[in-house]
């Protein structure tokens, strides 16, 4: 009774700031709408980015130091951390996955 699988729109899923909110392969802005509804709530994440999408995400013009996937997730990370997250980034092996940054976070 502790894990639960929903598939459904995000717009309907309620989160609870006891929850840990998961993500993965969340494509484009999928993932800052999974880690938004996280955020308002102050629930724990871990995401795994996907299909970043340039054209409709932040890379608050990191993109002419790093490429513009890495500055997207970037950002990600440092909005969590002013949104009072303490901010944990790690990445999986290649071998699983091209897509590897994983994103966790906890409000402290």
């Amino acid at each position: 009774g502790r894990i639960e699988f929903w598939q459904m729109d995000i717009a309907d899923i309620k989160v609870s700031p006891g929850d840990l909110v998961v993500s993965a392969h969340a494509c484009g802005v999928l993932t800052d709408l999974v880690i938004e509804k996280a955020t308002r709530k102050k629930a724990r994440l871990a995401v795994l980015p996907c299909c970043h999408n340039a054209g409709l995400s932040n890379m608050a013009g990191l993109d002419a130091w790093m490429d513009k996937p890495l500055a997207i997730d970037a950002v990600r990370a440092l909005k969590l951390q002013a949104a009072g997250y303490k901010i944990i980034t790690a990445k999986i092996p290649d071998t699983i996955t091209p897509k590897n940054r994983l994103l966790m976070g906890e409000v402290v």
